[in-house]
């Protein structure tokens, strides 16, 4: 049975050995049972898989595991472990997290408030805004990338959004299970396909409720980032292609 209050968050991770805060997750899975972790390894070829083995004979109980042999790149890789956790039928929600927690794990527990909060509120967002009172570490090159992109990303959803690619995301099971469900057509830009698809299946009109970003207290931009140049000289076709998957004609009011 379906418990609203449970919460698995999707790690996905390649070659993640070297990096990976295992003393940080170990410590917040301890202190919130509520709260359960599916670590997707994604073909990596360092020591990750072992890495995983040693998580799992520490705490057995919220900590999951999926190893897949082959790379099948960030989108895939968290749309397999949202399925593997929609299938056990006993989250009220289910997310993903960055691996690196530039996003720290301490915002999960406020994510989880803000959607308890109203019940409309059905894809929360993780929004890296600079502001007074919050600490947002990120080179300037990717702030200012980050806002072109938005800015191409809300004429795509026709929405003003401010911070689709946060790695930082919780999503109600119910809706989960209505827009994880195929693969993406992005690999990298899955994030913005995800809000597209939610105004596909809700409508723009009840869309723009559902979605809500929340602004993160801290967020900090961690080295080994695995956004490429190819990846950033792909960005305009990327989003083209998001663009004629999901035609602003064929989305419903």
């Amino acid at each position: 049975m379906t418990d609203k209050t449970s919460v698995c968050i999707v790690v996905p991770c390649y070659n993640e050995a070297g990096r990976l805060p295992v003393d940080e997750f170990l410590g917040f899975a301890g202190l919130h049972p509520e709260i359960h972790f599916c670590f997707v390894n994604d073909g990596s070829t360092d020591g990750t898989s072992e890495l995983f083995n040693s998580m799992a004979v520490k705490n057995p109980v919220t900590l999951q595991f999926l190893d897949f042999k082959q790379n099948c790149g960030k989108a895939e890789a968290v749309r397999k472990g949202t399925i593997h956790a929609l299938r056990q039928n006993r989250f009220g929600y289910v997310g993903f997290w960055d691996a690196d927690l530039s996003t720290p794990l301490a915002e999960i527990p406020r994510f989880i408030l803000k959607a308890n909060a109203d019940p409309k509120r059905q894809l929360l967002a993780g929004s890296r805004i600079r502001r007074m009172g919050a600490i947002i570490d990120r080179h300037w090159y990717r702030h200012y990338f980050g806002r072109v992109f938005a800015t191409c990303a809300s004429v795509i959803l026709d929405m003003p959004v401010y911070d689709t690619q946060c790695g930082a995301k919780l999503v109600r099971s119910q809706l989960a299970s209505r827009i994880f469900g195929e693969p993406f057509v992005s690999k990298w830009f899955f994030d913005v396909e995800l809000f597209a698809r939610t105004v596909e299946v809700l409508g723009k009109s009840a869309a723009v409720g559902a979605i809500y970003e929340i602004p993160l207290k801290i967020w900090e931009d961690k080295a080994g980032s695995k956004v490429s140049l190819k990846t950033v000289l792909t960005t305009p076709l990327q989003l083209l292609l998001i663009r004629r998957s999901y035609p602003p004609s064929k989305r419903p009011e």
